[in-house]
Protein backbone atom coordinates (compact mmCIF):
# COMPACT_ATOMS: atom_id res chain seq x y z
CA UNK A 1 0.00 0.00 0.00
CA UNK A 2 1.06 3.28 -1.13
CA UNK A 3 1.85 6.12 1.23
CA UNK A 4 1.79 9.65 0.87
CA UNK A 5 5.37 10.18 0.04
CA UNK A 6 5.01 7.15 -2.50
CA UNK A 7 2.17 9.00 -3.99
CA UNK A 8 3.53 12.37 -4.54
CA UNK A 9 6.81 11.17 -5.81
CA UNK A 10 4.35 9.69 -8.90
CA UNK A 11 2.19 12.46 -9.18
CA UNK A 12 5.48 15.05 -9.42
CA UNK A 13 6.79 12.76 -11.99
CA UNK A 14 3.59 12.60 -14.01
CA UNK A 15 3.09 16.24 -13.79
CA UNK A 16 7.13 16.65 -15.24
CA UNK A 17 8.68 18.48 -12.03
CA UNK A 18 11.83 18.54 -10.42
CA UNK A 19 11.56 18.13 -6.64
CA UNK A 20 12.74 21.32 -6.50
CA UNK A 21 10.57 22.80 -8.45
CA UNK A 22 7.82 21.10 -6.74
CA UNK A 23 9.09 22.06 -3.15
CA UNK A 24 9.82 26.04 -4.63
CA UNK A 25 5.66 25.92 -5.71
CA UNK A 26 4.72 24.39 -2.21
CA UNK A 27 6.57 26.65 -0.40
CA UNK A 28 8.85 23.65 1.85
CA UNK A 29 12.29 23.07 1.44
CA UNK A 30 14.01 20.71 -0.91
CA UNK A 31 15.17 18.84 2.31
CA UNK A 32 11.51 18.28 4.06
CA UNK A 33 10.26 17.03 0.23
CA UNK A 34 12.77 14.65 -0.26
CA UNK A 35 12.79 13.33 3.06
CA UNK A 36 8.54 12.86 2.86
CA UNK A 37 9.29 11.41 -0.38
CA UNK A 38 11.56 8.56 0.98
CA UNK A 39 9.46 8.04 4.12
CA UNK A 40 12.15 9.98 6.37
CA UNK A 41 9.56 12.19 7.99
CA UNK A 42 6.02 11.83 8.10
CA UNK A 43 3.83 14.64 6.01
CA UNK A 44 2.16 17.54 8.29
CA UNK A 45 -1.33 18.04 7.52
CA UNK A 46 -0.32 21.74 6.23
CA UNK A 47 2.44 20.16 3.91
CA UNK A 48 0.14 17.72 1.99
CA UNK A 49 -2.68 20.44 1.59
CA UNK A 50 0.17 22.48 -0.10
CA UNK A 51 2.10 19.96 -2.30
CA UNK A 52 -1.68 19.04 -3.11
CA UNK A 53 -2.79 22.47 -4.63
CA UNK A 54 0.84 22.67 -6.37
CA UNK A 55 0.13 19.25 -7.69
CA UNK A 56 -3.29 20.35 -8.66
CA UNK A 57 -4.79 16.97 -7.04
CA UNK A 58 -7.11 16.77 -3.55
CA UNK A 59 -5.16 16.29 -0.04
CA UNK A 60 -7.44 13.03 -0.15
CA UNK A 61 -5.78 12.07 -3.35
CA UNK A 62 -2.18 12.05 -1.72
CA UNK A 63 -3.44 10.35 1.63
CA UNK A 64 -5.79 7.69 -0.06
CA UNK A 65 -8.87 8.76 2.31
CA UNK A 66 -11.54 8.10 3.47
CA UNK A 67 -10.54 4.91 4.84
CA UNK A 68 -12.48 1.26 4.44
CA UNK A 69 -13.86 1.35 7.87
CA UNK A 70 -16.52 -1.81 7.12
CA UNK A 71 -20.34 -1.68 5.48
CA UNK A 72 -22.05 0.11 8.61
CA UNK A 73 -19.81 3.00 7.97
CA UNK A 74 -20.52 2.99 4.28
CA UNK A 75 -23.96 2.77 4.21
CA UNK A 76 -24.42 5.26 6.83
CA UNK A 77 -22.61 7.78 4.58
CA UNK A 78 -24.46 6.59 1.74
CA UNK A 79 -27.96 7.53 3.24
CA UNK A 80 -26.73 10.95 4.14
CA UNK A 81 -25.01 11.46 0.58
CA UNK A 82 -28.73 11.26 -0.79
CA UNK A 83 -29.84 13.57 1.50
CA UNK A 84 -27.13 16.18 0.76
CA UNK A 85 -28.30 15.55 -2.70
CA UNK A 86 -31.35 16.68 -2.20
CA UNK A 87 -30.66 19.61 -0.86
CA UNK A 88 -32.99 22.06 0.02
CA UNK A 89 -35.86 19.83 -1.84
CA UNK A 90 -35.16 17.66 1.04
CA UNK A 91 -38.18 15.11 1.75
CA UNK A 92 -39.37 16.11 4.85
CA UNK A 93 -41.11 13.67 7.37
CA UNK A 94 -44.29 15.10 10.28
CA UNK A 95 -41.37 16.79 12.96
CA UNK A 96 -42.81 16.20 16.29
CA UNK A 97 -42.60 18.43 19.02
CA UNK A 98 -39.32 20.75 18.92
CA UNK A 99 -38.04 20.16 21.92
CA UNK A 100 -37.99 16.49 21.23
CA UNK A 101 -35.81 17.80 17.76
CA UNK A 102 -33.43 19.75 20.32
CA UNK A 103 -32.77 16.66 22.71
CA UNK A 104 -32.23 14.84 19.71
CA UNK A 105 -29.30 17.02 17.91
CA UNK A 106 -27.94 17.38 20.98
CA UNK A 107 -27.63 13.32 21.33
CA UNK A 108 -26.21 13.30 18.10
CA UNK A 109 -23.38 16.13 19.17
CA UNK A 110 -22.89 13.54 22.15
CA UNK A 111 -21.99 10.89 19.98
CA UNK A 112 -19.67 13.03 18.19
CA UNK A 113 -18.05 14.18 21.02
CA UNK A 114 -17.62 10.64 22.57
CA UNK A 115 -15.68 9.41 19.07
CA UNK A 116 -18.92 7.56 17.67
CA UNK A 117 -18.85 9.41 14.16
CA UNK A 118 -20.45 6.51 12.37
CA UNK A 119 -23.74 6.21 14.80
CA UNK A 120 -23.67 10.54 14.55
CA UNK A 121 -23.89 9.90 10.74
CA UNK A 122 -26.66 7.05 11.01
CA UNK A 123 -28.66 9.36 13.54
CA UNK A 124 -28.23 12.44 11.12
CA UNK A 125 -30.87 12.11 8.50
CA UNK A 126 -33.56 11.11 9.73
CA UNK A 127 -33.57 13.75 12.38
CA UNK A 128 -32.77 16.25 9.53
CA UNK A 129 -36.20 15.39 7.31
CA UNK A 130 -37.90 16.07 11.10
CA UNK A 131 -36.28 19.42 11.26
CA UNK A 132 -36.99 20.22 7.32
CA UNK A 133 -40.30 19.16 8.01
CA UNK A 134 -40.82 21.53 11.27
CA UNK A 135 -39.08 24.18 9.06
CA UNK A 136 -41.73 24.06 6.71
CA UNK A 137 -44.37 23.56 9.28
CA UNK A 138 -43.80 26.04 11.52
CA UNK A 139 -43.79 30.02 11.47
CA UNK A 140 -42.74 32.95 13.98
CA UNK A 141 -40.45 31.95 16.92
CA UNK A 142 -40.57 28.32 16.57
CA UNK A 143 -39.75 28.40 12.70
CA UNK A 144 -36.78 30.66 13.53
CA UNK A 145 -35.74 27.92 16.21
CA UNK A 146 -36.06 24.88 13.59
CA UNK A 147 -33.87 26.87 11.33
CA UNK A 148 -31.33 27.20 14.18
CA UNK A 149 -31.29 23.32 14.42
CA UNK A 150 -31.42 22.50 11.01
CA UNK A 151 -28.40 24.82 10.05
CA UNK A 152 -26.90 23.32 13.43
CA UNK A 153 -27.55 19.58 12.16
CA UNK A 154 -25.46 20.20 9.16
CA UNK A 155 -22.72 22.03 10.46
CA UNK A 156 -22.56 18.24 12.25
CA UNK A 157 -22.46 16.29 8.89
CA UNK A 158 -19.78 18.75 7.47
CA UNK A 159 -17.79 17.85 10.25
CA UNK A 160 -18.52 14.24 10.70
CA UNK A 161 -18.41 13.15 6.99
CA UNK A 162 -14.64 15.87 7.45
CA UNK A 163 -13.62 13.69 9.93
CA UNK A 164 -14.23 10.69 8.20
CA UNK A 165 -12.39 11.78 5.16
CA UNK A 166 -15.50 12.38 2.86
CA UNK A 167 -14.33 15.81 1.87
CA UNK A 168 -16.79 16.01 -1.15
CA UNK A 169 -19.66 15.96 1.17
CA UNK A 170 -18.54 18.57 3.02
CA UNK A 171 -19.39 21.27 0.52
CA UNK A 172 -23.09 20.47 -0.18
CA UNK A 173 -23.26 20.42 4.05
CA UNK A 174 -21.51 23.61 4.39
CA UNK A 175 -23.72 25.42 1.67
CA UNK A 176 -26.95 24.19 3.40
CA UNK A 177 -25.75 25.27 6.87
CA UNK A 178 -25.39 28.56 4.93
CA UNK A 179 -29.03 28.70 3.68
CA UNK A 180 -30.38 28.35 6.95
CA UNK A 181 -28.57 30.04 8.82
CA UNK A 182 -30.27 33.63 7.86
CA UNK A 183 -33.38 32.86 9.33
CA UNK A 184 -32.04 30.71 12.59
CA UNK A 185 -33.09 32.58 16.11
CA UNK A 186 -29.10 33.13 16.71
CA UNK A 187 -27.62 35.82 14.85
CA UNK A 188 -24.14 33.95 15.78
CA UNK A 189 -24.61 31.05 13.26
CA UNK A 190 -24.18 32.42 9.88
CA UNK A 191 -20.29 32.85 11.80
CA UNK A 192 -20.14 29.44 12.53
CA UNK A 193 -21.46 28.48 9.51
CA UNK A 194 -18.22 30.78 7.42
CA UNK A 195 -15.72 29.02 10.15
CA UNK A 196 -16.43 25.47 9.38
CA UNK A 197 -15.89 26.57 5.41
CA UNK A 198 -12.59 28.36 6.46
CA UNK A 199 -11.75 24.87 8.02
CA UNK A 200 -12.15 22.96 4.34
CA UNK A 201 -10.56 26.06 2.70
CA UNK A 202 -7.85 25.73 4.75
CA UNK A 203 -7.37 22.12 4.24
CA UNK A 204 -7.86 22.47 0.72
CA UNK A 205 -4.80 25.20 1.14
CA UNK A 206 -6.83 28.04 0.48
CA UNK A 207 -5.54 30.18 3.10
CA UNK A 208 -6.44 34.11 1.93
CA UNK A 209 -10.13 32.97 1.36
CA UNK A 210 -9.93 31.30 4.75
CA UNK A 211 -8.51 34.29 6.36
CA UNK A 212 -11.46 36.56 4.89
CA UNK A 213 -14.52 34.35 6.58
CA UNK A 214 -12.37 34.35 9.85
CA UNK A 215 -11.99 37.63 10.13
CA UNK A 216 -15.56 38.29 9.32
CA UNK A 217 -16.57 35.92 12.10
CA UNK A 218 -14.07 37.87 14.40
CA UNK A 219 -15.97 40.75 13.45
CA UNK A 220 -19.43 39.98 14.32
CA UNK A 221 -18.27 38.73 18.23
CA UNK A 222 -19.37 40.77 21.17
CA UNK A 223 -18.80 40.60 25.22
CA UNK A 224 -21.21 37.86 25.74
CA UNK A 225 -19.81 34.59 26.56
CA UNK A 226 -21.10 32.95 23.45
CA UNK A 227 -19.59 36.01 21.88
CA UNK A 228 -16.30 35.70 23.20
CA UNK A 229 -16.44 32.01 22.65
CA UNK A 230 -16.94 32.67 18.89
CA UNK A 231 -14.36 34.78 19.10
CA UNK A 232 -12.02 32.72 20.83
CA UNK A 233 -12.72 29.67 17.90
CA UNK A 234 -12.06 32.53 15.27
CA UNK A 235 -8.37 33.20 16.75
CA UNK A 236 -8.03 29.15 16.94
CA UNK A 237 -8.53 28.93 13.43
CA UNK A 238 -6.72 31.12 12.03
CA UNK A 239 -4.07 29.81 14.05
CA UNK A 240 -4.13 27.00 12.22
CA UNK A 241 -4.52 28.90 9.13
CA UNK A 242 -0.97 31.01 9.84
CA UNK A 243 0.93 27.69 11.02
CA UNK A 244 -0.11 26.16 7.71
CA UNK A 245 1.37 29.08 6.23
CA UNK A 246 4.89 28.12 8.35
CA UNK A 247 3.81 32.11 9.64
CA UNK A 248 4.82 31.05 13.08
CA UNK A 249 4.40 34.16 14.93
CA UNK A 250 1.12 35.33 13.28
CA UNK A 251 -0.14 31.57 14.68
CA UNK A 252 0.84 32.37 18.14
CA UNK A 253 -0.39 35.99 18.18
CA UNK A 254 -4.37 34.42 17.37
CA UNK A 255 -3.45 31.56 20.20
CA UNK A 256 -2.91 34.58 22.94
CA UNK A 257 -6.00 35.87 21.26
CA UNK A 258 -7.35 32.92 22.11
CA UNK A 259 -6.25 32.57 25.83
CA UNK A 260 -7.18 35.89 26.62
CA UNK A 261 -10.98 35.16 25.33
CA UNK A 262 -10.41 31.68 27.56
CA UNK A 263 -9.28 32.85 30.83
CA UNK A 264 -13.34 35.09 30.37
CA UNK A 265 -15.63 31.88 28.73
CA UNK A 266 -13.69 28.99 31.05
CA UNK A 267 -14.26 25.99 29.53
CA UNK A 268 -17.70 25.56 27.22
CA UNK A 269 -19.28 23.22 24.28
CA UNK A 270 -21.06 26.15 23.20
CA UNK A 271 -21.57 25.49 19.32
CA UNK A 272 -19.27 22.14 19.75
CA UNK A 273 -16.49 24.07 19.67
CA UNK A 274 -14.66 22.61 23.14
CA UNK A 275 -13.34 26.08 23.54
CA UNK A 276 -11.47 26.73 26.83
CA UNK A 277 -7.85 26.95 28.29
CA UNK A 278 -7.38 23.11 27.25
CA UNK A 279 -8.23 23.70 23.40
CA UNK A 280 -6.75 26.69 23.32
CA UNK A 281 -3.42 24.55 25.45
CA UNK A 282 -3.81 21.37 22.61
CA UNK A 283 -3.63 24.34 19.78
CA UNK A 284 -0.50 25.82 20.93
CA UNK A 285 1.15 22.51 20.89
CA UNK A 286 0.01 22.10 17.27
CA UNK A 287 1.14 25.11 16.17
CA UNK A 288 4.90 24.34 17.80
CA UNK A 289 4.95 21.37 15.67
CA UNK A 290 3.32 22.81 12.54
CA UNK A 291 5.38 25.66 12.34
CA UNK A 292 7.56 26.23 15.34
CA UNK A 293 10.04 23.13 16.94
CA UNK A 294 9.06 19.33 16.84
CA UNK A 295 11.07 18.79 19.74
CA UNK A 296 10.11 21.27 22.17
CA UNK A 297 6.08 20.23 20.95
CA UNK A 298 7.07 16.59 21.42
CA UNK A 299 8.52 17.49 25.07
CA UNK A 300 6.02 19.98 25.85
CA UNK A 301 2.96 18.27 24.65
CA UNK A 302 4.11 15.07 26.93
CA UNK A 303 3.15 17.26 30.06
CA UNK A 304 0.08 17.74 29.20
CA UNK A 305 -3.07 17.25 31.45
CA UNK A 306 -6.93 17.76 31.07
CA UNK A 307 -10.11 16.60 33.22
CA UNK A 308 -11.46 13.37 32.90
CA UNK A 309 -14.76 14.51 31.50
CA UNK A 310 -12.47 16.20 28.42
CA UNK A 311 -13.90 15.67 25.01
CA UNK A 312 -11.88 12.18 23.76
CA UNK A 313 -11.39 12.95 20.24
CA UNK A 314 -10.10 16.58 21.27
CA UNK A 315 -7.57 14.36 23.75
CA UNK A 316 -6.98 11.67 21.03
CA UNK A 317 -6.05 14.39 18.19
CA UNK A 318 -3.39 15.92 20.63
CA UNK A 319 -1.72 12.69 20.93
CA UNK A 320 -2.03 12.15 17.31
CA UNK A 321 0.29 15.58 16.97
CA UNK A 322 2.30 14.67 19.94
CA UNK A 323 3.44 11.16 18.33
CA UNK A 324 4.18 13.10 15.24
CA UNK A 325 6.26 15.18 16.71
CA UNK A 326 8.28 12.36 18.53
CA UNK A 327 8.90 11.14 15.66
CA UNK A 328 10.22 14.12 13.91
CA UNK A 329 12.67 14.46 17.22
CA UNK A 330 14.30 11.04 16.33
CA UNK A 331 12.35 9.24 18.84
CA UNK A 332 9.96 6.19 17.11
CA UNK A 333 9.27 4.24 20.17
CA UNK A 334 7.88 7.48 21.92
CA UNK A 335 6.18 8.09 18.76
CA UNK A 336 4.19 5.01 19.06
CA UNK A 337 3.27 5.31 22.93
CA UNK A 338 1.93 8.65 21.78
CA UNK A 339 -0.43 6.80 19.17
CA UNK A 340 -1.89 4.06 21.61
CA UNK A 341 -2.58 6.95 23.83
CA UNK A 342 -4.80 8.28 21.53
CA UNK A 343 -6.03 4.89 20.33
CA UNK A 344 -6.98 4.36 24.03
CA UNK A 345 -8.69 8.13 23.86
CA UNK A 346 -10.86 7.66 20.54
CA UNK A 347 -10.48 4.25 18.93
CA UNK A 348 -12.67 5.30 15.67
CA UNK A 349 -10.94 8.60 15.22
CA UNK A 350 -7.94 7.39 15.37
CA UNK A 351 -8.40 4.58 13.04
CA UNK A 352 -9.87 6.89 10.35
CA UNK A 353 -6.94 9.78 10.51
CA UNK A 354 -4.33 10.31 7.56
CA UNK A 355 -1.92 11.58 10.04
CA UNK A 356 -1.98 8.47 11.83
CA UNK A 357 -1.20 6.30 8.93
CA UNK A 358 1.97 8.71 7.91
CA UNK A 359 3.03 8.45 11.62
CA UNK A 360 3.25 4.44 11.54
CA UNK A 361 5.01 4.16 8.11
CA UNK A 362 7.39 6.81 9.54
CA UNK A 363 8.08 4.67 12.73
CA UNK A 364 8.50 1.84 10.40
CA UNK A 365 11.01 3.79 8.50
CA UNK A 366 12.93 4.97 11.42
CA UNK A 367 12.92 1.18 13.59
CA UNK A 368 15.41 -1.10 12.79
CA UNK A 369 13.41 -3.90 12.44
CA UNK A 370 9.50 -3.83 13.18
CA UNK A 371 8.42 -4.39 16.72
CA UNK A 372 5.45 -6.23 17.69
CA UNK A 373 3.92 -3.26 18.89
CA UNK A 374 4.17 -1.64 15.74
CA UNK A 375 2.83 -4.62 13.54
CA UNK A 376 0.36 -4.92 15.88
CA UNK A 377 -0.86 -1.05 15.28
CA UNK A 378 -1.01 -1.41 11.83
CA UNK A 379 -2.68 -4.66 12.01
CA UNK A 380 -5.39 -2.86 13.96
CA UNK A 381 -5.51 0.02 11.88
CA UNK A 382 -5.56 -2.06 8.14
CA UNK A 383 -2.24 -0.55 7.12
CA UNK A 384 0.26 -2.55 5.22
CA UNK A 385 3.71 -1.96 6.27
Amino acid sequence: MANVGQRIAAERKIAGLGQQQLATRANYSLSMLKAVEQGREPASTGFISAVAKALKVTPEHLTGAPYDDGKPLSDAVNQLSVLLAEGRYARAIDPGAIAALEAELEAAQRLYRSDRTRQTIEALPDLIRRLHGAVRESSGDAKARANTLLTSAYVLAEWSVRRTGHLLLALPALDLADTYAPDADDPRYGAFSALARARVLIHYGESAVAAQLIDSAIDTADTSRAGMVLAGYSHLTAAINEARKLDYDGALAHVHQAREYATHTGETDIYMTAFGPLNVEIHTHAIELEAGDPHRAALEGTTLTHPTNAAPTRIAHHWQDNARAWLMSGKPDKALAALNKARAAAPQQTRLHPAVRETVYGIASAQRRQSDGLLGFASWLGATL
